[in-house]
């Protein structure tokens, strides 16, 4: 395995900002009569609840009754939190009231995942502390000026509701310090280390505030709203001027000098396993992360037997071609607009997996000023009212015309992300579960297509399985590395010794892997193993089926039962593939 890229950063927003999805609790009003209402107000109480989660999931709240809610950030204080503990378990108990065996067939499907996702968030509070929000590229402090950069106007309410949202800034943050204030007390705050780089990151927002992307775009924001008149959207740009500068650049200096004063109150610089009970938070965190409830050995084994399979592979094509691995590097690829690319894969993907709806996607450029920000590439989930509008954002800062564009747009376009959220619901999937975050089953599934992705690129077919299994083991070694700092207890030494057989012998490069694997524990598994899962349901539906299996039909299936854990997809396979 000579050509080893870097794993690339593909997320989809919005991301919830709260330690857990909140559940808010039904207690204080009467019991819904059926299951169906209580899974309804269930999503209006809870999207209601955080302004951002309600403008990323519903364009016109109103259809779902929501016509007065209060602005909100959501709340990290150690009451709200302790609440929210209650909240879960009344919700649990009203749950628990309706009789299974009268609910019907799809009733049952949400009940089971609801069900699991509330053991899960159970479980999760009691290692409440455990939590990191200030991560430093994925945490609210770098995720939050994103959501709102991209937070759209449709209407002049949505500009007023954004910046009485963005004026919270500040007493948000606040709620974040205690918490880290809280985690310092008990030995559970990050590692020097990583605060520096949180520290650095705070430092570069605010960097040049009289040029700051949150002023420009609000700006460009606005003028594409109708009805508002130039005095009107002076006052406006005024307003977000003000914001910034008196409430969110403080709140960020705040932060600086707040986590400056715990620089060397963090008693670990190294994996999660030196806690005290990070162990357990460890696997409790990855079955979160993966909706795998296999164990920990479990899955580092099945890593290892993967990425030794995907190698013979590798070799075996090597010794049939002995010049692949110079056409794999020296590749020619054709096409570079983004549009041409997903119209290709819209077509290929047709014999593999169902025809999709003319959805609209619209092609966006990251603003310039958001670029040394953002991913290469990123797909921002479309509302649930409004899923036919999809859209893909392009980071010309990290613009490339090579095969691995193709496969980034795979993953986030068709038939990744914005095909698996279109799909999804097509086949009827229910308000209440869009708020059930299932990561493994979402980027596991675009990790899986984008793999098999390779083989849509009019390619050379042994060039298209190199990439294919060179890239399935190199995002291995990250999924290993994972377990073995955070659950093996790995130093820098023994990462530099593991990496040193695949060719990777430059510490700069293996410390920087390091670094983002103690920052962000279990975030490459949600990936890999997530992806390893659908391998097995696969094989699992070839053993079921027989000779008729299709795999269009397997997508079908997989699609139509929606984001779940894993054992919950098999548990309702054959079910779904009848009726699907």
């Amino acid at each position: 395995m000579k050509h080893i890229p870097q794993l690339s950063k593909k997320y989809i927003l919005p991301i919830f900002l709260s330690i857990t999805t909140i559940i808010t609790t039904l207690s204080g009003c009467s019991r819904p009569n059926t299951f169906a209402e209580f899974t309804e107000e269930l999503f209006i109480d809870e999207i209601a609840s955080n302004t951002l989660n309600l403008h990323y999931t519903l364009e016109n709240p109103k259809e779902y009754g929501i016509t007065d809610y209060k602005i909100s950030l959501g709340d990290y204080s150690k009451k709200s939190r302790q609440q929210n503990i209650e909240d879960l378990k009344e919700t649990k108990l009203t749950l628990l009231s309706y009789p299974y065996l009268t609910l019907s067939p799809r009733e049952k499907l949400t009940y089971d995942i609801l069900n699991d996702f509330l053991d899960t968030q159970i479980k999760l509070s009691t290692y409440d502390l455990y939590d990191e929000p200030l991560s430093p590229s994925n945490g609210l402090q770098t995720q939050l000026p994103i959501l709102f950069a991209e937070y759209e106007f449709s209407s002049e309410q949505d500009v007023t509701d954004y910046l009485k949202l963005i004026a919270l800034t500040d007493e948000y943050f606040a709620q974040i310090l205690d918490f880290e204030k809280e985690k310092s007390k008990v030995g559970l705050f990050m590692s020097d280390d990583l605060c520096q780089e949180v520290i650095e990151s705070c430092e570069s927002f605010i960097e040049n505030p009289e040029e700051h992307y949150l002023l420009e775009t609000f700006e460009n924001r606005l003028s594409s709203v109708d009805g508002i008149s130039s005095k009107k959207q002076e006052a406006y740009i005024e307003k977000n001027n003000k914001i910034l500068t008196e409430q969110i650049i403080p709140a960020y200096e705040d932060m600086i000098i707040q986590l400056t004063n715990l620089l060397g109150t963090g008693k670990n610089d190294l994996g999660l396993c030196y806690y005290d009970n990070g162990k357990e938070y460890y696997e409790l965190l990855v079955y979160t992360e993966t909706g795998c409830n296999d164990t920990i050995e479990e899955i580092y084994n099945r890593i290892n037997t993967q990425r030794m399979n995907d190698l013979i592979v590798c070799a075996d094509l090597q010794d049939k071609d002995s010049s692949i691995l110079e056409k794999c590097n020296g590749l020619e690829w054709e096409l570079t607009d983004a549009n041409d690319m997903l119209s290709l894969l819209k077509e290929q993907i047709t014999t593999d997996f169902p025809t999709p709806p003319n959805a609209e996607c619209s092609i966006n450029y990251v603003d310039p000023c958001l670029e040394e920000y953002l991913a290469p590439a990123f797909y921002i989930v479309a509302p649930i009212d409004n899923y036919m509008e999809n859209n893909i954002f392009i980071n010309n800062a990290n613009l490339y015309s090579d095969i691995y564009y193709f496969t980034t747009l795979a993953h986030e376009g068709y038939p990744g992300h914005l095909y698996q959220t279109v799909m999804t619901y097509e086949y009827g999937l229910e308000p209440v579960r869009s708020i059930l975050n299932y990561s493994g089953y979402v980027e596991g599934w675009a990790t899986y297509v984008e793999l098999m992705s390779f083989s849509y690129a009019n390619i050379e077919t042994d060039v298209a399985s190199m990439l294919s299994y060179n890239q399935s083991a190199t995002l291995s070694l990250y999924a290993t590395s994972d377990i073995g700092i955070h659950y093996y207890g790995w130093t820098k030494d023994d990462m530099y010794e593991f990496w040193k057989p695949f060719g990777i012998t430059d510490t700069e490069t293996i410390d920087e892997i390091t670094q983002l694997i103690l920052s962000e524990p279990g975030n490459y598994l949600k990936y890999y193993v997530g992806y390893l899962e659908f391998l097995n349901l696969k094989e699992y539906a070839q053993n079921l089926i027989g000779k008729d299996f299709s795999l269009k039909d397997f997508h079908r299936t997989i699609l139509a039962i929606g984001p779940a854990p894993f054992y919950i997809l098999e548990q309702y396979f054959e079910q779904y593939y009848k009726t699907s």
